[in-house]
């Protein structure tokens, strides 16, 4: 039944099917087959494919920014504390609406840091640096493959274990810190330096940290996964970036400690 609104029914599109098809030329449907099927930037949502691009810009800007630490390391403490304070701003935007300007500010910002802290390990521990970008590669791939195979899937009961290991790794660290401010334990890496059976405590723990990073970044995965079938706005994407550049820097920095740490 066709409509009574001319708005609908000149148009085949809202005709009954085998009028419709009746309606269409062959030219018309060829032309219909042929045009592209909607993207993020038509749709204006959030798509897995547009939220990589945003992903990969990031890194760059990031990666610049390592440039930049790595020329001038002294810019690497005020460009910690300012990534700090900026992923702190972006966790609370992007509860509403994500911002691309601070998302790319914190890239920067942290890759800044990023450089000037690896110069210093390279300078101490040669080749460090490298062994810690492989490593980061590998988790990251690894991580990647066996989410998109779905041979590996966050669970309620696998992130309510992540989040209580999350919580006392926070707790540890900060009692290592002041053992160390305080000079209760001059260690350079405070207990994370103890021995145990010749193996430093802080290898060991960190070998469960880079696990805790590899499911956190099944996390961001699904999060990302869930806002392109909730049909989320575009401009999420960068939330998505930004998630997956807190976790892939902190899964670098604890390889770095670790092979640094087997040093010894």
């Amino acid at each position: 039944m066709a409509t009574s609104n001319p708005a609908f029914s000149q148009s085949p599109a809202f005709q009954n099917r085998s009028t419709a098809a009746a309606t269409l030329s062959a030219e018309n449907l060829q032309e219909m087959y042929n045009s592209p099927s909607a993207g993020a930037v038509e749709t204006d949502r959030m798509t897995v494919e547009d939220t990589i691009v945003k992903t990969a810009v990031s890194f760059g800007v990031l990666l610049l920014g390592a440039v930049i630490g790595w020329v001038v390391p002294v810019l690497w403490i005020p460009a910690m504390i300012v990534g700090l304070v900026l992923a702190f701003v972006n966790i609370f935007k992007n509860r509403k609406k994500p911002s691309p300007a601070l998302t790319l500010a914190y890239a920067g910002a942290q890759g800044i840091f990023i450089g000037g802290i690896s110069l210093f390990y390279e300078t101490e521990w040669s080749g460090v640096v490298l062994q810690a970008v492989i490593g980061t590669i590998v988790v990251v791939g690894i991580t990647l493959a066996l989410f998109a195979s779905g041979k590996i899937r966050a669970s309620a009961k696998a992130t309510k274990v992540f989040l209580i290991a999350m919580i006392g790794y926070v707790v540890f660290s900060f009692i290592n810190i002041i053992l160390m401010l305080t000079g209760v334990n001059k260690d350079p890496w405070g207990v994370l330096g103890t021995q145990i059976f010749g193996i430093p405590l802080g290898i060991v723990i960190g070998v469960l940290v880079v696990i805790m990073c590899a499911y956190s970044l099944v996390l961001d995965f699904d999060a990302i996964q869930q806002g392109v079938k909730n049909r989320a706005p575009r401009v999420f994407g960068w939330a998505g970036a930004f998630g997956i550049m807190v976790t892939v820097i902190w899964l670098y920095l604890e390889l770095l400690r670790i092979f640094a740490l087997s040093r010894n």
